[in-house]
């Protein structure tokens, strides 16, 4: 653990580390958004200033009103006649559509321009809503080598791609660079972060003899691996091969209103047309006049009463209200089919390392043998003065008095037991039970699971030190909010010992336990339990490594970690938790429930006043005025009761 910087030539080299996330709590918009958004802009200012002229000539109006419908609805027929083209025409752009040329046809051009305004706002805020939402991971391929060293008669060191490696060749890891290939150490000791594979905050030691894998960071000593597999086929690679064949498995919820539209679409298009035809050729039948310009006129009310804005507009903008009212709560949501999935989960698996523990290690307990717990601190934190392993940092922040280096010499890091060193003339041993027995030291066992630091100060034990990754504060809480949410069942996957898992798994209440997994082991634990949930209830996953990134893609619902977490689990994600208190989970299931009331109550009154309308319509009582009054009317009557979805995230 510990380091002379004569010993370890590159000390001073930088490890690598995940790129920091550029635009976390940043929004922007795309081109295609401020466009649309100019385009409403232009629409409205059109709008006003016609409004505002002296009365045209029938033919004039139409010419000039179609400016403005043409700027905002433009790309809206364009995908209609689109769809036609392509024999799926009904849906919601082809029904927009029908109806706002049925307002012109009638000669309401406001109308029928303000419906495509509307509708083009609505599909603003959905945009806005879910944008940058499912990235391609390409985060993730940072942990995908892009050389590997391998040394010739010269001793100098050639970069080769990685898949050019074949197996059985010896390749050099310097510090501060990722393992390439899996493979065994021939020579060298260091220390590995095995973070971004097993998200384990507590880096390994190896030695030679010991098998690493790829993806792995080496932190301190130059190591010669000779590779047992292929790249294809490493670790690092069957990692992107998960998140890649996850995100494919992944099922999408239909948007509700494609889905209402491809029903209700044709069903109303083809009643209008019923409605124009047949009743006239029925009356003709009957030797009575046939009327066909009142029943047209019927028709065409009736297709501008059934134009669905109040739905098109209010469900998009009661999620967005929901999303918004989640984001103020430190809840992002990268769209409306996740914050509904949310109201449907039944099982939620964790991650334990940075998402139901802090990831970083801290003393908890400290047992010194003749001396007080400040004494040993001190004795360890000197020794380990040279050492940027996460361990020693810990111990110099328990200790919190000023390491002086000059007090320190003759330090020597034994791979795989710890440090001895001379502090102020007094030998100095640091490190592991493996240690402290090569001394002839019988150390004493702490109770409690966790890491272990003993300390033994001129040949005598002098006590040990426990360090453990600390439990979040609200990790408990969380627990308990899912439980009070009707979530059936809590499980912990981790990459952690059994005993470090179990002890945290008993602390904070989670039902079911499995540690010491690989990414893979993960993912296939999700499938199990996948198989397992209840008919329509959800499973969802909670993380925030890149280790977690293919079981976040897996799952029903991906929760990643926003402030700590890595860029490709926050990508790979659904909802991400910008705070990383895993206490908001329960609080996101209570925001998407009130937002799918909202969502209901609008459909219900929505489809209630159509109903009677077109009722209305048909029998020639409801002439174009209440037509329209019915359809923007309900409409606004919707927006307002969808804004109140804006606070659905306070308490």
């Amino acid at each position: 653990m510990g380091e002379n910087v004569e010993k370890f030539p590159f000390r001073g080299k930088p490890v690598e580390t995940a790129p920091s996330h550029p635009s976390k709590g940043e929004f922007r918009m795309t081109k295609k958004q401020k466009k649309v958004l100019y385009q409403i802009i232009a629409a409205v200012i059109l709008i006003v200033i016609l409004k505002l002229l002296p009365a045209f000539p029938t033919p004039v109006e139409l010419v000039l009103y179609l400016i403005p419908y043409l700027v905002v609805g433009w790309d809206v027929l364009r995908k209609a006649l689109k769809g036609i083209k392509n024999r799926q025409p009904f849906d919601e752009c082809f029904l927009m559509a029908v109806a706002t040329v049925g307002a012109f046809a009638l000669g309401d051009y406001v109308e029928g321009c303000a419906v495509i305004l509307f509708y083009q706002i609505g599909e603003l805020f959905q945009s806005v809503a879910v944008g940058k939402s499912r990235q391609s991971i390409s985060s993730l391929m940072d942990i995908r080598p892009d050389y590997a060293n391998i040394e010739d008669a010269d001793g100098k060191l050639e970069q080769v791609d990685p898949d050019d490696v074949e197996v059985g060749t010896v390749i050099v890891v310097q510090p501060g660079e990722r393992v390439p290939i899996d493979g065994v150490i021939v020579e060298g000791t260091s220390a590995l972060n095995t973070a971004a594979l097993t998200g384990e905050s507590l880096p390994r030691d190896v030695q030679t003899g010991d098998e690493v894998i790829s993806g792995c960071v080496n932190m301190t000593g130059l190591l010669k691996v000779r590779t047992t597999k292929e790249f294809g086929e490493s670790t690092v690679s069957k990692i992107l091969d998960l998140v890649e064949n996850s995100s494919m498995k992944k099922a999408r919820t239909e948007n509700f209103i494609t889905r209402f539209a491809r029903v209700y679409t044709p069903a109303v298009c083809y009643s209008a047309l019923a409605l124009a035809f047949i009743p006239p050729v029925v009356l003709l039948l009957m030797g009575q006049p046939a009327r066909f310009g009142d029943w047209v006129y019927r028709a065409l009310t009736f297709l501008v009463i059934s134009c669905p804005c109040a739905l098109v507009i209010s469900i998009p903008l009661s999620f967005f209200g929901g999303i918004g009212g989640a984001s103020a709560k430190g809840i992002l949501v990268k769209g409306s089919n996740y914050l509904e999935a949310l109201a449907k989960t039944g099982c939620v698996v964790f991650d334990k390392t940075g998402t139901l523990t802090k990831g970083v290690f801290q003393v908890l307990e400290t047992a010194p043998e003749g001396m007080d717990a400040q004494t040993l601190l001190g004795w360890a934190a000197q020794a380990e003065c040279y050492s940027k392993h996460p361990i020693s940092q810990s111990l110099k922040s328990a200790w919190g008095g000023q390491v002086d280096t000059d007090r320190v010499t003759d330090v020597e890091e034994l791979g795989g037991f710890g440090l001895t060193g001379r502090v102020d003339g007094h030998a100095v041993a640091v490190g592991n039970r493996r240690l402290m027995e090569k001394l002839g030291i019988q150390p004493i066992e702490p109770q409690r699971a966790g890491t272990v630091v003993y300390v033994a100060v001129d040949g005598v034990y002098a006590g040990w030190i426990l360090l453990g990754d600390v439990v979040k504060e609200h990790a408990a809480q969380a627990i308990r909010g899912l439980k009070a949410e009707g979530v059936e069942k809590t499980v912990m996957l981790t990459g952690d010992a059994d005993a470090a898992a179990r002890q945290v798994a008993s602390q904070l209440g989670v039902d079911e336990v499995h540690s010491q997994l690989l990414p893979a082991d993960k993912v296939r634990q999700v499938e199990r339990l996948l198989k397992e949930r209840r008919e329509g209830r959800l499973l969802a996953f909670v993380g925030d490594g890149i280790n977690d990134a293919p079981v976040l893609a897996r799952a029903d619902i991906g929760i990643a970690m926003g402030a700590l977490g890595s860029d490709a689990a926050i990508e790979a994600a659904d909802v991400v938790l910008m705070d990383d208190d895993p206490a908001k989970i329960a609080l996101a299931m209570r925001i998407s429930r009130r937002t799918l009331r909202i969502v209901y109550e609008n459909i219900v009154f929505a489809l209630a006043v159509k109903a009677v309308c077109l009722v209305l319509g048909a029998i020639g009582i409801a002439n174009m005025w209440l037509a329209i009054g019915a359809d923007v009317g309900v409409m606004v009557l919707a927006v307002l009761n969808a804004t109140r979805a804006l606070s659905a995230g306070k308490e």
